[in-house]
This record gives C-alpha cells, sequence and structure tokens, in this order.
C-alpha cells in the first residue's frame, strides 16, 4: 500500500519510521474533507513508542507528537490517544480513546484488514 501513496521526489520524514514520502501531503489534503491522523506504534510486552500527527483543513494541526520506550506520557496522554482526541473520540471514564474505539483487541496489524467490528 505504501507505494501507492508515496511520492519518491518527496524527502523522507525523519519524524515516523514508516510514513511514506509525500504522504503527509496526500493526508493534508484529504483533511480538507475532515480531520485525519496518522499514527505509528511498536509494543511488545507492555513497553513501546508512538508517534501521531493530525492534520485539519490542510494544516497539519497537531503534532508530530512521540514516545519513547522508558518515557512517561504527558498529561494529556500517549501521542495516539491525542490523535484520536482530536478526531473527536471521547474516552469513558476509566478507559483511553485507544480502548474506546477498539484497538485493543487488534493488536496485531495484520489482523486489521479482516476488522468488521
Amino acid at each position: 500500500m505504501s507505494d501507492a501513496v508515496a511520492d519518491p521526489s518527496q524527502p523522507r520524514r525523519t519524524d515516523f519510521w514508516s510514513l511514506p514520502r509525500g504522504f503527509d501531503g496526500v493526508l493534508a489534503e484529504w483533511s480538507n474533507q475532515g480531520p485525519v491522523a496518522y499514527v505509528e506504534a511498536e509494543y511488545f510486552g507492555g513497553a513501546g513508542e508512538e508517534n501521531a500527527a493530525v492534520w485539519h483543513d490542510g494544516q497539519l494541526v497537531l503534532g508530530p507528537l512521540h514516545l519513547v520506550e522508558g518515557e512517561p506520557p504527558s498529561t494529556d496522554g500517549t501521542p495516539v490517544c491525542r490523535a484520536l482526541r482530536a478526531l473527536g473520540v471521547r474516552a469513558a471514564e476509566g478507559e483511553d480513546e485507544f480502548t474506546a474505539v477498539g484497538l485493543g483487541k487488534h493488536r496485531s496489524t495484520e489482523e486489521w484488514a479482516g476488522m468488521t467490528t
């Protein structure tokens, strides 16, 4: 999929692990229809890292946000939770936005292709 949205003429962003070249421009364009987020998360055994950003009205409005392994999350939440909140997700008492949208049920992206939740 990343080749379909990549623009090899654009520089590689170093603030994300896997963001295809030029895809941030595509996200900015899409965000003219409503907010969009790009998130990356890598966890193993409860420890991990996250990157996230949100675009709206063609502009980067949040981030890029980063959480590196061993670093405590911001009092505002992890980058992914903050991005989800910027998209309008509201968590119930005692849960976070990641759990509220059901991402905790899908820890492996290989399983997401068949997700119908």
